[in-house]
């Protein structure tokens, strides 16, 4: 009989740390933190022994210093995790072409059509895990289901360095004693209405009526009762390879209230996403812009212009637009957060308009070739340099 639970989520278990690990071997055991460490800085990665103390990711570093005062705090440091994080992605690609990357440290594989090659998904899985521990000297879990949805529950339940299959049409009870946070695509939120509607577990969400979560939650109510069964559509999107996105966001220290600075910030961002496009051959159709405000109001605007986007300038110019318009509709309020991003991505393949010359695509390869050599800092627009205290003469 064909094994139909033929989708993987591999997930590498507390990544930052464990690369930290690699190199501060003394640390092991210890509870380690991996976050920048200023009045803005939030959790990125936690070991296994902070997250006893109830230390987790994106928490605000103030409160993980509470709960475990003894813990190792390290600075990420992205340049020593990128080239684990692609020999990480190589490994799966070399299963099957059917890789969806979600982030650095996970992604989906469907190895349907592989078992010939590779075994069973459970074999692969194991494989994968190996070479893993082998290649790059850390540990990944991983959840193996007929969909995406068990899947990620899956490796979650598997952590750390475990492997889970659910079999096919055992979904359901699977899921069933999690508690609701555990699914995917519940929040806080939602988690808090289900509780005063007395549901703490999966299995209670799904054995509630249909009509009843439509009336609670709309639309969503239904879709809500299905994934609560298992039932998830969509397979591992492949057919781009890569990230759906690529973005760039800066915490402020202070809240910043310059409009001068804030697009500075802005322009640094577009920079950098439009090098990222350039490295990965791809083009924009939306840029996506985000703001926070304090305490933790996050919004995001984003605008479609109808053509490839592949340069600075031009994501800037979009992102500006919607920055403009939304901070003046909140009051040009101090802003905590700001970030760009570009979305839509496609194959880099913008012929040029009436009156374009290449000049700008010259440029902007000339300027990638020297940061690629030495680095980010070493070409700067005049608009990104910091400009005087605001105490100054």
């Amino acid at each position: 009989m064909v094994d139909t639970a033929t989708v993987l989520h591999v997930d590498l278990d507390a990544f930052f740390v464990a690369m930290e690990l690699l190199r501060r071997p003394e640390l092991r055991g210890r509870p380690v933190i991996v976050g920048y460490p200023g009045p803005r800085g939030v959790v990125s990665t936690a070991s296994y022994e902070a997250r006893r103390f109830g230390v987790r990711s994106a928490m605000p570093m103030a409160r993980a210093r509470e709960l475990c005062p003894g813990a190792v705090i390290l600075p990420p440091d992205f340049s020593w995790y990128a080239p684990a994080s692609r020999a990480f992605h190589a490994i799966l690609r070399s299963y099957s072409p059917a890789v969806e990357p979600v982030s650095v440290d996970e992604a989906y594989i469907d190895v349907a059509g592989s078992e010939r090659l590779f075994g069973t998904p459970a074999e692969i899985g194991a494989a994968i895990r190996e070479r893993i521990r082998a290649e790059i000297g850390i540990t990944a879990s991983v959840g193996i289901a007929v969909n995406r949805l068990v899947a990620k529950v899956a490796s979650d339940a598997a952590k750390p360095d475990g492997l889970l299959r659910v079999p096919p049409g055992e979904e359901a009870a699977f899921l069933a004693p999690r508690p609701v946070r555990d699914l995917p695509g519940v929040g806080r939120r939602t988690a808090d209405v289900l509780a005063g509607l007395g549901i703490a577990t999966i299995g209670e969400l799904a054995a509630v009526p249909e009509s009843v979560l439509e009336a609670k939650f709309g639309r969503h109510g239904a879709d809500l009762r299905r994934r609560a069964l298992g039932i998830a559509p969509g397979g591992v999107a492949s057919a781009l390879p890569g990230r759906r996105s690529i973005s760039r966001e800066h915490t402020f220290d202070r809240d910043e209230r310059s409009a001068e600075r804030l697009r500075a910030v802005l322009l640094s961002q577009a920079e950098r996403v439009a090098d990222d496009l350039a490295r990965q051959q791809r083009a924009a159709r939306t840029v996506v812009l985000k703001l926070r405000f304090p305490p933790f109001e996050t919004i995001t605007r984003s605008a479609t212009p109808g053509r490839q986007l592949l340069f600075a300038d031009e994501l800037y110019d979009t992102a500006a637009g919607l920055f403009e318009a939304a901070w003046e509709e909140h009051g040009r309020r101090p802003v905590r957060l700001i970030g760009l991003g570009a979305a839509g991505l496609t194959e880099r393949a913008r012929q040029l308009a009436l009156g374009e010359t290449p000049a700008p695509g010259a440029l902007h390869d000339a300027v990638l070739a020297l940061r690629e050599r030495y680095g980010d800092a070493v070409i700067r627009r005049a608009a990104e340099l910091p400009g005087p205290p605001a105490d100054a003469p």
